[in-house]
């Protein structure tokens, strides 16, 4: 007589892998926006992680959120010929737990790929030409062209099919050599590398990264650009900084045209201070209403009257900040409030002035008062 049929032992269990110890640390990186399997795998192999990708795609695969595009022409461009340029809008928690935008600009040369990425507060038209002007110093070099979005920061409208550029942005891309392009009306996919970049960043640079001001989060981004530049391109075939010394670029123009687009002017307030990204910096006193020239250097405020640094503060980030200057104020109750000498008559000894009759100085008065 046979016995029944009994469940094997070991049926239905499901055996251990090298990825489980690491699956809370997944779990945290989807719950930040990682679900690309490269960085994953980087930052697992970090924590002790010794297993191989594919074990990841498949733990991955069914939380990924679906993503759908219509499919558009590849533009490829010859090495030195083309840059493409955009701004970002990214997101980051602050201590309190509040949800803060910041800009991102981000430019990547279009044959070597070589990337290069800027956080900052503002997007106008001093940040865009601070922003090129670093990218293009990071570069070594100079493209032929840049291709940007329509952006009112480069042009101001169009005439007859052809772009009306925004005079400032003109004058920058003449003196630093490239010709400006901007893609056509709704054909955003001409810039597709950009825009891929733009995602690259929101998808696998931010997400549960920490830092604690914006020079830091943009030093961390430089070192990432690097760090994913330094591997083999999937679509290219090479790695994008070798590549990149391989770019015909134009040469950078002189030191002095390259600094002159990081300054930007303000008019110090009567009390002392100047505004700049939310923060107020104090000035010497003295300086009170005039203008002067500002800009962001090495993680410092600098501030130059004419040639002369006047002040110099570590930048600060938080909005509504006031940074306070050394003696901002000294001297000042003894002058008065007033920053130069009262224009003062002098009177000289008596021997040199000529003595005149009263009558004369009538005689003056009454030719005034009858002019």
């Amino acid at each position: 007589m046979h016995q029944p049929k009994t469940e094997h032992g070991l049926k239905g269990r499901t055996r251990p892998t090298k990825l489980d110890p690491f699956k809370p640390q997944i779990n945290e990186m989807m719950e930040n926006g990682i679900f690309n399997c490269v960085v994953i795998l980087e930052r697992l192999q970090d924590m002790g992680y010794t297993g191989g990708i594919t074990i990841i795609k498949d733990y991955v695969k069914p939380f990924r959120p679906a993503r759908s595009a219509p499919a558009v022409r590849r533009y490829e461009t010859l090495p030195g010929k083309q840059a493409q340029m955009d701004w970002g809008i990214t997101h980051y928690i602050d201590e309190k737990g509040e949800i803060h935008k910041t800009p991102v600009f981000v430019m990547i040369l279009g044959n070597s790929r070589c990337k290069y990425v800027e956080f900052t507060k503002r997007c106008d038209i001093y940040s865009l030409l601070r922003c090129m002007t670093n990218a293009f110093e990071y570069y070594g070099g100079v493209p032929e062209t840049v291709l940007t979005d329509r952006m009112k920061t480069v042009i101001t409208g169009s005439e007859a099919g052809k772009p009306i550029w925004n005079s400032r942005f003109e004058d920058f891309a003449s003196e630093m050599g490239f010709v400006p392009k901007v893609c056509r009306v709704r054909k955003p996919q001409t810039k597709g590398k950009v825009e891929r970049l733009v995602n690259y960043v929101k998808d696998n640079f931010l997400p549960g990264r920490k830092f604690k001001d914006l020079y830091d989060l943009n030093s961390q981004a430089l070192m990432w650009c690097r760090k994913v530049d330094s591997k083999v391109h999937g679509t290219t075939g090479e790695i994008p900084l070798e590549a990149l010394s391989k770019e015909p670029l134009l040469p950078l123009p002189d030191k002095a045209v390259r600094d002159k687009y990081r300054w930007e002017t303000r008019k110090v307030t009567r009390d002392g201070v100047v505004s700049y990204d939310g923060a107020k910096y104090g000035i010497p006193w003295q300086y009170s209403g005039r203008e002067v020239r500002v800009r962001i250097f090495g993680g410092f405020f600098e501030v130059y009257y004419g040639e002369v640094r006047i002040a110099r503060h570590r930048t600060e980030y938080a909005s509504g900040r006031i940074v306070w200057f050394k003696g901002q104020y000294q001297g000042l109750a003894e002058k008065g409030g007033i920053a130069v000498p009262l224009p003062f008559a002098r009177k000289e000894g008596t021997e040199s002035v000529e003595i005149r009759p009263l009558s004369v100085y009538d005689a003056l008065a009454g030719v005034i008062s009858n002019g």
